[in-house]
This record gives C-alpha cells, sequence and structure tokens, in this order.
C-alpha cells in the first residue's frame, strides 16, 4: 500500500501574497502608471495578477483590483468571488471597494492605508457597511512600508521630473 494521499498544498500567506501584489506594482513602473498591484488568490493558487493600466490605456477604470478582479471572475466562470482573497498594495478607492463588495469578495488584504482616497478604512469603509449586500473581511498594514517607499518614490521622481498622473 502506498504513502496514502498527499495534504493539500498550504495557503499562501498574506505576506507572500503581498510580495506577488508588489512585483505587479513594479509593472506599471513600464508604462509611467502609479505602482499598485494586485493579485487574486484561491487557497494556494493565484487566479489573477495585474497592475494599474489607466495611463496605458487610457481609462480611468483600468485600476489594478478592477483588471485583477475581471480576470479572476473569467478565470473561475463565477462573478462570485466568494472564496477569493484580493491582495493589493494600496488601499482600495471608492469604486474599487464597491467592486469588492459587488463581486461579493471573501477576503481583501491591503499594504499601505490612502488617507486621500482609502474607501476600506481610511475615508471610508465601504467594506464593513452593514447597510450594503455583503461585508469584505479586511486586513491592512501587509508590507506597508516596502509599498508606501515604492509609492514615494514614484511621486517624488514624478514632482521632480514635473510629470503628472
Amino acid at each position: 500500500m502506498g504513502p496514502g494521499p498527499s495534504p493539500p498544498p498550504a495557503a499562501v500567506s498574506d505576506y507572500q501574497a503581498m510580495g506577488l501584489a508588489l512585483e505587479e506594482a513594479a509593472a506599471a513602473l513600464a508604462h509611467g502608471d502609479v505602482p499598485v498591484g494586485a493579485v487574486v488568490l484561491v487557497g494556494d493558487r493565484v487566479v489573477a495578477a495585474r497592475h494599474n493600466e489607466r495611463e496605458r490605456r487610457a481609462d480611468p477604470t483600468a485600476h489594478a483590483e478592477i483588471l485583477a478582479l475581471s480576470d479572476a471572475a473569467r478565470s473561475l466562470r463565477t462573478w462570485r468571488l466568494d472564496g477569493c482573497t484580493l491582495a493589493v498594495t494600496l488601499e482600495p478607492c471608492p469604486m474599487c471597494a464597491g467592486a469588492l463588495v459587488a463581486a461579493r469578495l471573501g477576503r481583501l488584504v491591503f499594504a499601505t492605508p490612502d488617507p486621500k482616497a482609502g474607501a476600506c478604512g481610511s475615508l471610508y469603509n465601504l467594506c464593513a457597511d452593514p447597510r450594503l449586500n455583503h461585508e469584505v473581511s479586511v486586513t491592512g498594514g501587509v508590507r506597508a512600508v516596502e509599498a508606501a517607499r515604492v509609492l514615494s518614490e514614484f511621486f517624488s521622481g514624478l514632482r521632480s521630473g514635473g510629470g503628472t498622473v
């Protein structure tokens, strides 16, 4: 008789998931977009990985979170993402937080808060509003220092170089 079935693979830790999101954020720099990255996971499996593409697409909705949710839904063949975790390097804005609720996302993990547009605890908390039809579990602050540094360096470069985003 054999050793038996192998155990299921361990889930990816929040720290590891944020590392993947940080890699995605770096890819946004290649086309001048704000370096925000997002990954969607189901257990140990990454089903979507995206970064901001607003500048590249000239599309105000091309945030990393929206693109990743769309790819995940297509990959899983369902818009209901209740078994999924989204890891993103910056706290989602109102548009993205609304999309998380609409997608029935199971869990959100973000790195650094966004005091100017954050809608998952900073300015608003759409993910935990009992008046809405779904609440998303939120964990913030995972690898916040790394994510904040990437964003600060990007915006410092814009200020010194005269660019706009």
